[in-house]
């Protein structure tokens, strides 16, 4: 996965998390049909690193060990 490195040099929190979250929000914009999709020519992982990046999407990470 390929994130834009101006994007990259700006995030301040875990490169793991957000790549663990492109890669599930990718995988749920695989799933519907969204004219998003076909506006960013059927690339859906640009599209959710995209949403990550800007804000469009929020994401958390569940800490396992607690449960």
């Amino acid at each position: 996965m390929i994130f834009p490195l101006e994007e990259l040099v700006k995030y301040k929190k875990s490169i793991y998390a957000i790549t663990v979250a492109a890669s599930r929000r990718a995988f749920q914009l695989a799933k519907v049909d969204d004219p998003l999709i076909s506006e960013n020519d059927d690339k859906v992982v640009s599209l959710a690193a995209r949403q990550l990046f800007e804000n469009e999407v929020q994401y958390h990470l569940e800490d396992k060990s607690r449960q």
